[in-house]
């Protein structure tokens, strides 16, 4: 630290140049913001964190104002705390009178700014906004009338993922967030990744709700209602619950299901696991028999889709294989059914996602079966939070059950896919063992662990060295696939997650979610994986079961219509 600066009349140490939002954080002093992210260039646009500068006598924003030398800040004056009180009352002025019908209502940043500094009165009436109502995205809806213009999503959309598909129109007051040529968030480049909802601040961005589908289907008796969870949803729902960060609530998750109605609960990490099968066999082939590489995994639906549109000339690397919330639908209509005695069309499945990307992906032509969808409907993790209160369940006084079984056992290898590296490492200790006939002497892979949006490592599995590549964050995965079309050689196999971190921050987990709570959720994972007995997919007797009664082999004839499928280029507008 090399200068002291006056804040609220007290002698704090900076970094010239560093900017006094950052200051204040690291002290413990909190002013409010909207626009800004962290990490990303600052913008000063919505004026929310102004502090006076005594010095100057002018209003600055903390979040855009480098510290200097001698500077005296009062972070609270009457003067400020007013200046951010009309801020806000300006917002409102044209801001939809709808809290209670919103989504978002009680887990809004501009209701939750409004209730700080006491806005209780309109003093400022304004025109309000009058715009359509965009529900033509299978996974997100746009209402452009609750938008606040902070620019979030923008940057997220551009800088994290590689995608723009939404942008500022216009200038002034006619300036608004929207489409090329304003048309439906279906016909653009967005690849449903949902990434723009987790910084909304507003109920702007939405997801697309499938709950009277759902209900529709437990109220009928002719149908079987069939329920399954994402790998990294018993480790991510804590916080929707108010409950630790990170605690994983596996078993009380299948009490509250059944508690519900559901008929029948499984754990996607079962299918993670039967993903693992297939994908390992399928890199081993291409291996040995000269197929395209680096092959690139398509459990991430947002990755898929981007794949299609920006990148075509990678389709091929792509893995056939279709993701675990797919193949466990393909194989609930069908090997569940046998056992049944039931027909495909007399199930309704419904998966529970940390992404809404999986609603895209849920209704893809690709992912029938004579017309019959592999999954019927999709909730999010927090919708999940919704639905449970929507039927009077109390997740603090419920006894924990298990899954269903015969698809409901999972190895811990299967549970990792939840964090960004954990299907590259359960891959990796599956095709270790295709190859060797030996287990690794130790499970855990630390080099394609932890948070950062790219990780490389060269693994021995007997005598071919096989390099890797785990990246989340599409901007990240850009940048790797132009090294590899520039005549990079020496990656074999990459995981690509489309959101930061993996499905532990995917688009459709609680929306406020911290570094710390991410890293919790990451770590729940870990601890799993560290204290359960069965590490590896190929030793699930579940899945051993599946492949000797109904399968066959990986990548045998079954397998292939049942659990593969193939992508194809997308033209967008722009």
């Amino acid at each position: 630290m090399d200068i002291t600066v006056n804040i609220n009349n007290q002698e704090l140490e900076a970094n010239q140049g560093e900017m006094l939002l950052d200051v204040l954080n690291r002290n413990g002093i909190k002013v409010p913001t909207l626009c800004h992210i962290k990490d990303a260039f600052p913008t000063g646009a919505c004026r929310m964190c102004v502090v006076e500068d005594l010095n100057s006598g002018r209003l600055v924003t903390a979040c855009s104002f480098p510290v200097e030398l001698n500077m005296k800040i009062q972070t609270h004056s009457p003067r400020v705390v007013e200046s951010r009180k009309t801020i806000i009352e300006l917002l409102l002025s044209n801001h939809p009178d709808d809290c209670l019908y919103c989504v978002r209502n009680k887990n809004c940043e501009l209701q939750d700014l409004a209730d700080e500094h006491h806005v209780r009165n309109r003093r400022i009436r304004g025109q309000k906004n009058k715009q359509h109502l965009d529900i033509s995205s299978a996974s997100i809806v746009r209402d452009p009338e609750k938008c606040i213009l902070c620019g979030r999503c923008v940057y997220v959309c551009e800088q994290v993922m590689g995608v723009a598909c939404i942008d500022f129109i216009n200038r002034g007051n006619k300036s608004t967030v929207g489409t090329a040529f304003h048309q439906g968030l279906n016909t653009s480049s967005c690849i449903n990744c949902g990434q723009c909802i987790m910084v909304c601040p507003t109920g702007a961005l939405t997801e697309q709700n499938h709950f009277a589908e759902i209900q529709q289907a437990l109220n009928d008796p002719a149908k079987k209602v069939v329920v399954q969870y994402a790998p990294s949803i018993s480790v991510s729902m804590a916080e929707e619950l108010g409950m630790e960060s990170g605690k994983d609530i596996n078993g009380i998750l299948n009490a509250a299901l059944r508690k519900v109605g559901f008929d029948a609960v499984f754990d996607s990490s079962f299918s993670a696991d039967l993903t693992i099968m297939e994908e390992s066999a399928e890199l081993i082939d291409r291996i040995q028999n000269g197929g395209t590489l680096p092959m690139i995994t398509s459990c991430c639906p947002g990755w898929v889709k981007y794949a299609e549109e920006f990148t075509p000339e990678f389709i091929p690397n792509l893995s056939s294989c279709k993701s675990p919330q797919q193949m466990m639908g393909a194989v609930i209509k069908s090997y569940f059914a046998d056992i049944e005695k039931l027909k495909a069309d007399e199930i309704y499945s419904v998966s529970i996602m940390p992404c809404t990307a999986k609603k895209f992906e849920a209704q893809r032509e690709e992912m029938t079966q004579n017309g019959i969808s592999d999954v019927d409907a999709v909730l999010t993790t927090r919708e999940l939070t919704r639905f449970l209160k929507l039927y009077g369940v109390d997740m603090f006084r419920i006894q924990p059950e298990s899954t269903d079984s015969p698809l409901g056992f999972r190895s811990t290898a299967g549970k990792l896919f939840g964090a960004s590296g954990g299907v590259m490492e359960a891959a990796i200790r599956t095709a270790h063992y295709k190859i060797t006939g030996k287990e690794l002497t130790k499970f855990q892979v630390q080099a394609v662990r932890g948070f950062e949006g790219r990780k490389e490592a060269n693994i021995q599995l007997g005598e071919l060295e096989l390099g890797v590549a785990v990246v989340s964050g599409l901007a990240n995965a850009r940048k790797l696939l132009d090294e590899i079309k520039n005549g990079r050689k020496d990656i074999h196999f990459i995981e690509v997650m489309a959101c930061p971190g993996g499905c532990i921050g995917g688009g459709g987990q609680h929306i406020g979610t911290s570094e710390e709570e991410l890293k919790a959720r990451m770590g729940a994972l870990y601890r799993i994986d560290e204290n359960e007995p069965v590490k590896v997919s190929h030793k699930n007797p579940e899945i051993i079961e599946l492949y000797n009664k109904f399968l066959g082999e990986p990548l045998g004839h079954k397998s292939h219509e049942l659990l593969h499928t193939k992508y194809n280029e997308r033209k967008v507008l722009v």
